[in-house]
């Protein structure tokens, strides 16, 4: 077990030139042939966020929400939805990502493993820009304090939990070919049990609200604005992602090195 938790952990490291070359690929891949190129990094998140203040600002004229000092709903969705779409985007891409590289895996030896490396990096690089672009629009509203600087800390935390849930992911879819329905409707359930289009506080039953502390993504949307917006590090959140997150890393880990060897029969 331990051997085998050695290897996940000194992959990236041990294959750096290996891991640059797969993400430089996976991430231009993306606008490549496309006329605005890699403008498309800026104008994507800008243009989100100019919809949803339209939808949910001038259309459905959503009210400023009192527990977060009068908040923009848009700022207060948008704080969620970003950290949020990064993960879903890996998770989703990680039911075909083995199968995709079949040819890859069967024909050329290569460590493996670091392939969920890629698909978790390559969306939280991506979306890391919106996400840049929405607090540098915070800044100049004067939203910054000192308690920004666990941002960098609480990404990279929810990384690792988003790194652990696609090396489980995209193993078990080797096996699993229909795992890829399954997922794309987990993800549709988990955002709407998430409260990222609506406060917390909408509900009203304190039991009820004490079951959105077993979802982890809850408390990383959580540590965002709470961080952001109030300027406050809620303790109990941070308590709850720390081992979810590390748990998860290694877990899926361990798992995906346990199960690799048998990928090259099936595929």
């Amino acid at each position: 077990m331990f051997s085998l938790l050695r290897q996940w952990l000194q992959t990236p490291v041990e294959n750096y030139r290996l891991l640059s070359n797969f993400t430089r690929q996976d991430f231009s891949a993306q606008y490549t042939g496309s006329v605005a190129g890699f403008f498309w990094l800026f104008l994507t998140p800008i243009a989100n966020i100019a919809i949803y203040s339209f939808v949910f600002g001038y259309v459905l004229q959503l009210r400023a929400l009192p527990e977060f000092k009068e908040t923009e709903f848009v700022l207060f969705m948008m704080l969620g939805y970003l950290p949020w779409f990064a993960l879903a985007e890996s998770v989703g891409k990680s039911t075909s990502l083995l199968l995709e590289k079949a040819g890859l895996i069967t024909k050329v030896k290569f460590p493996v493993q670091i392939l969920p490396v890629v698909c978790t990096l390559v969306p939280y690089m991506t979306h890391i820009i919106g996400f840049f672009l929405l607090l540098s629009y915070l800044i100049f509203q004067g939203y910054f304090s000192a308690l920004w600087l666990w941002i960098p800390v609480i990404y990279l935390m929810q990384f690792l939990f988003t790194m652990g849930l696609v090396s489980i992911i995209s193993a078990l879819s080797v096996f699993l070919r229909d795992l890829n329905q399954l997922v794309s409707l987990c993800i549709t359930i988990w955002f709407f049990l998430t409260p990222i289009i609506y406060p917390i506080s909408l509900i009203e039953d304190e039991m009820a609200r004490s079951f959105f502390l077993f979802n982890p993504m809850h408390s990383f949307v959580s540590l965002y604005r709470e961080i952001v917006l109030l300027g406050e590090l809620p303790y109990l959140n941070l308590m709850i992602i720390t081992p979810v997150s590390i748990s998860s890393y290694i877990f899926g880990g361990w798992f995906f090195m346990r199960i690799k060897h048998a990928f090259g029969d099936v595929l």
